[in-house]
């Protein structure tokens, strides 16, 4: 694909939000056709009001790093009714994330982490934060500029090649699989892919 001026942007509501053990709940509207893949991604948590900030100024702004998790239903995200990225990526649950949050004085260089994916112990991702397109900082002060920025924000910085979309034939993921998201210097998230009947109970 053509390298994008600028990050291409959307937003998951806090429902994606889900725990780094936690199971990832498909929805039925998810299940009715294959397209669902898995994201490794560093997410940056921001830790105090970011508007207006500099690149060489960004990372002052961020409180700490974890690992996550960008589940996407490549269907709905791209093909369905024109395009639902909200909705192909925004499902209860689908942006698991953890296993804790360690602090920027701990990690100083974002861009120098080995960042992988296994789906059922095989490795799908390999690579390192250094390959991002747009590096943490180009990232935040891009999303900070006209839109504030508050603390408890969690930005997914984007995923590396490997994903299952892109893969031939495709990789999508399935009930029941195991899917680990690892980065180093934060530890690794395991979340079971869960396809729920009806209404989840909340």
């Amino acid at each position: 694909m053509p390298i994008p001026k600028f990050p291409v942007l959307f937003y998951k509501p806090v429902t994606s939000l889900g725990g780094p053990f936690d199971n990832v709940p498909v929805p039925t509207i998810a299940q009715e056709v294959d397209g669902l893949d898995y994201e490794c991604e560093l997410v940056a948590i921001i830790g105090k009001e970011a508007m207006e900030v500099s690149e060489s100024k960004a990372l002052e702004y961020v409180m700490g790093y974890a690992v996550g998790d960008d589940i996407s239903h490549r269907e709905w995200q791209l093909k369905r009714g024109g395009g639902q990225w909200a909705l192909g990526k925004g499902f209860d649950g689908w942006a698991p994330f953890g296993p804790g949050i360690v602090s920027s004085t701990l990690i100083q260089d974002p861009q120098a982490l080995r960042i992988s994916t296994k789906v059922n112990g095989k490795t799908v991702q390999d690579s390192s934060t250094k390959d991002m397109i747009f590096a943490v900082a180009k990232t935040i002060s891009f999303l900070s500029q006209g839109t504030t920025l508050l603390p408890g924000d969690m930005i997914f910085t984007g995923t590396p090649q490997g994903v299952g979309s892109g893969r031939k034939p495709p990789l999508w993921l399935k009930d029941g699989d195991i899917v680990e998201v690892g980065l180093e210097g934060i530890g690794t998230c395991v979340n079971k892919v869960e396809y729920i009947k009806g209404r989840p109970k909340l």
